[in-house]
C-alpha cells in the first residue's frame, strides 16, 4: 500500500519513508529537486540564502538557531574575501592591507580564519578611528575594523542579511538586496504628484553613536538564538576603539565603516518602520534611506502629528530628532524644497503645452544639491590643479572621467540637465585655465579660442550633458 496525501517526510504505513521523500539539507531544506543525478546549485552560498529567506519568510517568528557552523565553510570565506577585496578599504590597526593579504596568501589567509572561527578562538580587535570631512565642515568619525575582522563580518551578514530581509518593510531602501538611493527618491517623486504637499525632513541626532547596544542585541536576538553568533555580534560591537594610540571601550553605538554595522542600523531603525506602518500609516508615508528619511503628508497637520509620532518612537529606542536639522517643509505650489540623498526636491510648475490648455500643475523634482555640487567642484578642483599643467592631458582626462561617469551615473534619473551643464562648463574651465598657465608667457592672441570644449572631448573627456535618463524610460540602464 502506499500513503495518500501524507506530508512530506512522514512515515507510510509499513513505517518506511513516503516514496519522494527524503532528508532536508541545511536549515530550510533544498529548495530543488532531491534526485540524485541532478545538477548540483552553481552558487552554494546563494543558495543557502535562498533557504535561509525562505525560511524566515514562512515562519515570522522563527529564531534560527544553527547558523555559527556556517560561518567558516570554505564557499562562504571565499564569497566573503571576494566582497571585501571589492569593497577596498585602508588597513586596520594590525598594519595588514588587502594586499598584504594576497601576498600572505588568500588561502592560507581563510583557512587560519576558518580555523579559528571553528575552534571558537576568533576575537575581534579594536577598530582604527579615522576622520572624514562633512560638508558642513565637521568631521564624521569613521571604525576601521582589521581586513580579518571585515572578512568575519561579511560571513556573518551572509548568513544573517537574507533573515532579517525577510522582515524588513517596503519604506526601507538603504543597504538592501536590489534596492537604491534612486528607488527611494523615485518613491518620493510618484507621491509628490499624487498630493503630498508636506514633508517632514528628519535627521537623528548622532545615530550610529547611539544605537543601545542591549536594545539591539534583543532585536537580535527575535531571529536568531544561536548563542555564538549573538556573542559574536557582542564582540563587535564592544570591540574598543584606538585613537591617538589610546583604546576606548564602546558602551553604544556601531562604529562606521564596518561590514555589518548597515545591517545592524537597518535592524535597529527596522522598529521605526513596523510602528509606524501599523500605527500611523494614514498620516503620512516614511521612505527611509538607513538613518536619513522623510514622511510625506497630504496637509500640515498630519505633518505636525508625524513629527510627534516620530519623536515618540525614536524615544523608545533611545534617539532623538536633532532640533536643526529636523523641519517640515511645504512643497504646495512649490513654496518650498529639501534635500535628501544628495539631491534637492522641489516641486516645479508643469510645462508651456499643459499652460495653454489652461492646466497649471506642480511635480516634484531633483537635481543636485548645493552641497553635492560644491564637493564635485571641489574634487575636479583637486584633480587638475596648475602645478599639473605640463602632464599629459590624456592623464588628467583619465583621472576626472572616473569621477564625473560616477556622479553623474548617480544624478542622471532626476532633472539635472541644468547641473551637468553647469558643471561641463566648469570642467572646460579647469582644463582651459591649464593650458593657458602652461603657455604662460608663449600665449599668443587668439591662441585661447582654439581650446573649446570640443577640443577636449576629442581626447576622451566624459560628457555630462545629454545623458539625463529616467528610471522608467526604455533607455534607462543603458551606458552613456
Amino acid at each position: 500500500m502506499v500513503a495518500q496525501k501524507n506530508a512530506i517526510g512522514g512515515k507510510g504505513p509499513c513505517g518506511g519513508q513516503v516514496d519522494g521523500a527524503g532528508k532536508r539539507k541545511g536549515m530550510a531544506g533544498k529548495t530543488g529537486p532531491k534526485d540524485p543525478g541532478g545538477r548540483e546549485p552553481r552558487d552554494k552560498v546563494r543558495e543557502l540564502q535562498r533557504r535561509l529567506c525562505a525560511a524566515a519568510k514562512r515562519a515570522p517568528g522563527r529564531r534560527f538557531h544553527a547558523l555559527y557552523d556556517h560561518l567558516w565553510r570554505d564557499d562562504i570565506l571565499q564569497e566573503a574575501w571576494k566582497r571585501v577585496r571589492r569593497n577596498r578599504g585602508a588597513a586596520g590597526v594590525d598594519g595588514q592591507s588587502l594586499r598584504d593579504v594576497e601576498q600572505y596568501g588568500i588561502e592560507r589567509f581563510l583557512e587560519e580564519l576558518g580555523a579559528a572561527l571553528r575552534a571558537g578562538e576568533y576575537r575581534p580587535q579594536v577598530v582604527q578611528r579615522r576622520y572624514i570631512p562633512k560638508a558642513d565642515g565637521r568631521k564624521r568619525p569613521l571604525g576601521i575594523p582589521t581586513v580579518r575582522d571585515r572578512v568575519a563580518q561579511m560571513a556573518a551578514k551572509l548568513a544573517l542579511e537574507p533573515i532579517f530581509e525577510a522582515d524588513f518593510l517596503p519604506c526601507s531602501y538603504g543597504f538592501r538586496p536590489k534596492r537604491s538611493a534612486t528607488m527611494a527618491l523615485e518613491a518620493l517623486r510618484k507621491l509628490g504628484a499624487k498630493g503630498g504637499h508636506h514633508v517632514l525632513d528628519a535627521d537623528i541626532r548622532d545615530y550610529f553613536g547611539s544605537i543601545d547596544h542591549i536594545k539591539l542585541m534583543k532585536l537580535v536576538a527575535r531571529r536568531i538564538s544561536d548563542r555564538r553568533v549573538l556573542k559574536l555580534v557582542r564582540q563587535w560591537l564592544e570591540a574598543g576603539v584606538m585613537e591617538d594610540g589610546a583604546v576606548s571601550k564602546a558602551v553604544a553605538g556601531t562604529p562606521q565603516g564596518g561590514v555589518i554595522s548597515p545591517l545592524l542600523s537597518n535592524i535597529y531603525l527596522h522598529v521605526l518602520d513596523r510602528l509606524w506602518t501599523r500605527h500611523s500609516a494614514p498620516l503620512g508615508t516614511l521612505v527611509r534611506y538607513c538613518d536619513d528619511f522623510v514622511v510625506i503628508c497630504r496637509t500640515r497637520k498630519e505633518c505636525e502629528q508625524a513629527e510627534q509620532r516620530i519623536r515618540v518612537i525614536l524615544e523608545r529606542l533611545g534617539l532623538e530628532l536633532h532640533p536643526d536639522k529636523t523641519r517640515q517643509v511645504e512643497l504646495y505650489d512649490g513654496k518650498q524644497g529639501f534635500d535628501f540623498l544628495g539631491c534637492h526636491l522641489h516641486k516645479r510648475l508643469s510645462g508651456k503645452l499643459l499652460e495653454q490648455q489652461g492646466k497649471r500643475l506642480y511635480f516634484l523634482q531633483r537635481w543636485p544639491s548645493q552641497r553635492s555640487m560644491q564637493r564635485i567642484r571641489q574634487r575636479v578642483k583637486e584633480l587638475t590643479p596648475r602645478s599639473r599643467c605640463h602632464a599629459d592631458l590624456r592623464d588628467v582626462i583619465v583621472d576626472l572621467n572616473p569621477v564625473l561617469r560616477g556622479w553623474g551615473q548617480y544624478f542622471r534619473s532626476g532633472n539635472a540637465s541644468r547641473r551637468f551643464n553647469q558643471l561641463d562648463t566648469y570642467v572646460w574651465r579647469r582644463l582651459k585655465a591649464m593650458r593657458v598657465h602652461r603657455q604662460g608667457r608663449h600665449l599668443r592672441p587668439g591662441e585661447t579660442e582654439r581650446w573649446s570644449r570640443d577640443y577636449f572631448h576629442q581626447f576622451g573627456l566624459h560628457r555630462l550633458r545629454g545623458t539625463v535618463r529616467y528610471p522608467e524610460s526604455p533607455f534607462w540602464g543603458r551606458s552613456a
